[in-house]
């Protein structure tokens, strides 16, 4: 994609509304793994933990890239997409869910941000792959621009989506788009697609998209919800 085509920053957004919102927990974890070092370490962690990151998250999306070009591969990234997406629509987890040890040293703390970014960006992995539709340019250039966004501007994004629960239901729809455009360009979709159906170039797309929204809502309604304090006050016998 040309730096200077529509297209090209059409998916920049979509891989920086992608981190934005499956990098919550990598922020959380970047501030657990540094919570115990001097306070004149805690930037060098933060930075150098960050740096391993994105490389590490560089190669893997390069691997997922040109796994993508195999036949049906596209179409179980585009399923799984799907998955994290109605997933990302749930009641949030216990507390406990962010079992990070925290380093007393700067290469401690450096090793567990990395391996803990590691494990937990498969989700990321898979949509910017998607995103950036064969282009690794563009997933670098993305990563760049967005992986400060995280670190430096978690906590605000994290307020913005506790204040506006809709903007968790966009981006999950924005992972379902992208399952569907990934579905009708595989290996043995495109050209049948693109001859026979080239309105399933639009329509897939946004019917994954509603379809993701949709059944994540209906399953985080059906949850049950955890009772407060004063539910489980009101529970307790009043002693005489």
């Amino acid at each position: 994609m040309a730096f200077d085509s529509p297209q090209f920053w059409l998916a920049v957004l979509q891989i920086i509304a992608i981190d934005i919102v499956l990098g919550g927990d990598n922020a959380v974890v970047i501030a657990l793994a540094c919570r115990r070092l001097p306070e004149q370490q805690r930037k060098l962690g933060i930075f150098w933990g960050v740096f391993g990151a994105i490389l590490l998250r560089v190669v893997m999306i390069f691997f997922a890239l040109s796994l993508l070009t195999m036949p049906y591969l596209k179409i179980v990234g585009a399923v799984l997409l799907v998955w994290i997406g109605i997933k990302l629509l749930q009641p949030e987890p216990a507390e406990g869910a962010h079992e990070i040890d925290a380093s007393t040293t700067l290469v401690g703390a450096i090793k567990t941000i990395i391996v803990a970014d590691a494990v937990m960006s498969l989700d990321n992995v898979i949509a910017i792959a998607g995103a950036a539709k064969d282009d690794i340019g563009l997933v670098i250039f993305g990563l760049v621009v967005s992986v400060p966004i995280i670190v430096w501007g978690s906590q605000m994004v994290m307020k913005v989506m506790d204040r506006y629960p809709v903007t968790i239901a966009i981006g999950a729809g924005l992972l379902g788009w992208i399952a569907g455009d990934m579905a009708v360009t595989d290996v043995v979709t495109k050209e049948w697609v693109s001859t026979q159906a080239k309105y399933l170039q639009w329509i897939a797309p946004a019917s994954v998209a509603l379809l993701v929204i949709a059944a994540g809502k209906l399953l985080a309604a059906r949850k049950p919800v955890k009772p407060g304090p004063l539910e489980d006050l009101a529970d307790e016998e009043i002693p005489k």
